[in-house]
């Protein structure tokens, strides 16, 4: 028998004594009248001896036996140190919980408060009552869980032993919430947009595909946040729209990407990619700044000054003068010995994903903060082409340590021209690119009677991945993972 299983074994026993006694050891009601946080803030209006006050928690440490405990509580809002005397908590309920205490269970204590001669605020109980007894003890204090594919199966406990990793997500939460703050403050309604689709679009992306029962019809799920609705909701008249939410590609897994995740897309109407290039720029420092209260960042092995001038580079031009190759004009041909002489592995021989192929090579030595601007039309199905050169778009993306964090672009709005370039995605699909973007008749019909000049803007959390210097799992509060093998 394995000493968890010794462990669990004893602690049963000790639930059995509880339920011997007639004590609920899973009691739905608490009597806590304090948080922890609480307790510590507001000690000072606590008469010494006198105050008589419930708080309630996960015990994390005991320390000491027979007439004197401290332990100390753990309730989310933070830690407290409890005392139980004999002299004071009686020597029946002590022993009783010697009996059937340990560390990792919740109770709650009644009693006052005072500071120990250390000057550390301490609750001295008077009574004790089960909260939920545990069966199973906690990672050992000072290592935690080291595995890491245990702590993503064990998140739970490794939030528990490890702080920063709580710090970590409630300031994701800030983050989201400073994006969320900023656009409502700048006009924007958010809204929500179907996560199950017939045909999937707004990236290319190869999608999950379930179906519907009712309809027994063939389904997807979403690989973007609900462009091609947001821009109907433009065409409906709502003037500025985004939403935060879920997206999903079945696609392979890195440190940059997740099959699962959060994305934040928006939609402002009378904005073009000029214009949307200093919002969101503003934006984007302005986030920065209220969740980490600086500008300054290392990530990936680099330094990052996001209050520094971000420079605007050129697509076509910084590969030509990266690799030598005008992607414009060069053939398969010229791209597949130029990926091959470069050691690049790529998927495909079409223009499309060699030209994408050529500029990741360029991308991962771009440190930024920079705006890629000009991308070929040929991999942006969905923005607008610039007047001066329809062969490139109004599309810009921020490069940050290597990689894109963001995209946006003027939206496409001719329905012809839409038209045309889900004709050229549906030829990639019929000739096996699982990535190519699936046509949307009813997209086209919708731009057929007319949607608004706008900008669009996407930003996922590998953005706040890069800024915090974590892959993409890490930040995730419960990444997918095989099934357990017996």
């Amino acid at each position: 028998m394995s000493s968890i299983d010794e462990i669990r074994e004893t602690r049963i026993k000790k639930l059995k004594l509880l339920e011997e006694k007639g004590i609920n050891a899973y009691p739905a009601e608490s009597k806590r009248e304090l948080s922890l946080a609480e307790a510590a803030d507001k000690f000072d209006r606590f008469e010494a001896g006198k105050d008589t006050k419930w708080i309630a928690g996960r015990i994390m440490s005991i320390r000491g036996q027979g007439a004197i405990i401290f332990i100390t509580l753990y309730d989310g809002t933070g830690t407290f140190q409890g005392l139980l005397k004999k002299d004071v908590i009686g020597e029946e309920k002590l022993n009783f919980w010697n009996e059937v205490v340990d560390i990792g269970d919740f109770v709650e204590l009644q009693g006052t408060f005072f500071k120990t001669n250390r000057g550390e605020k301490t609750l001295e109980a008077t009574d004790w009552r089960m909260l939920s007894k545990s069966l199973r003890p906690l990672p050992e204090k000072w290592h935690g869980l080291t595995d890491v594919e245990e702590r993503y199966r064990k998140r739970y406990l490794d939030i528990l032993m490890n702080p920063e990793l709580k710090d970590l997500f409630e300031r994701k939460a800030k983050f989201w919430d400073a994006t969320r703050n900023f656009l409502k403050k700048e006009g924007f309604l958010e809204v929500e947009t179907p996560t199950i689709e017939v045909t999937t679009g707004g990236a290319e992306a190869r999608p999950f595909k379930t179906h519907h029962n009712d309809f027994d019809l063939d389904v997807y799920m979403r690989i973007s946040v609900g462009e091609l609705w947001q821009k109907r909701l433009l065409a409906a008249g709502f003037d500025r729209v985004f939403e935060i939410g879920r997206a999903y590609r079945n696609e392979g897994s890195s440190p940059e990407h997740t099959q699962e995740f959060t994305n934040l897309e928006f939609y402002a109407g009378y904005m073009d990619y000029k214009q949307g290039m200093e919002f969101t720029e503003r934006m984007l420092k302005k986030v920065a700044q209220e969740t980490f209260g600086t500008l300054e960042f290392e990530t990936h092995g680099q330094k990052v000054d996001l209050s520094q001038k971000w420079e605007r580079m050129a697509y076509v031009d910084t590969i030509k003068k990266m690799t030598g190759v005008d992607v414009l004009n060069a053939g398969e041909k010229e791209m597949t010995a130029k990926l091959d002489e470069l050691g690049v592995k790529y998927d495909g021989n079409n223009i499309e994903r060699l030209t994408d192929s050529l500029w990741k090579y360029c991308r991962k030595q771009i440190v930024g903060p920079a705006w890629l601007i000009d991308v070929p039309k040929l991999v942006s199905p969905l923005s607008k082409a610039k007047p001066e050169n329809p062969l490139l778009t109004e599309r810009v993306q921020l490069l940050l340590a290597g990689a894109e964090m963001t995209n946006g672009f003027s939206e496409l709005n001719d329905p012809v021209d839409q038209g045309e370039r889900f004709a050229q995605q549906k030829r990639l699909i019929e000739a096996g690119d699982e990535e190519a973007m699936m046509p949307d008749d009813e997209f086209v019909e919708m731009l057929e009677h007319g949607m608004p000049p706008a900008f669009g803007f996407g930003m996922g959390e590998r953005f706040f991945s890069f800024l915090v210097d974590k892959p993409l799992r890490e930040i995730q509060l419960f990444p997918l993972m095989r099934p357990r093998q017996e």
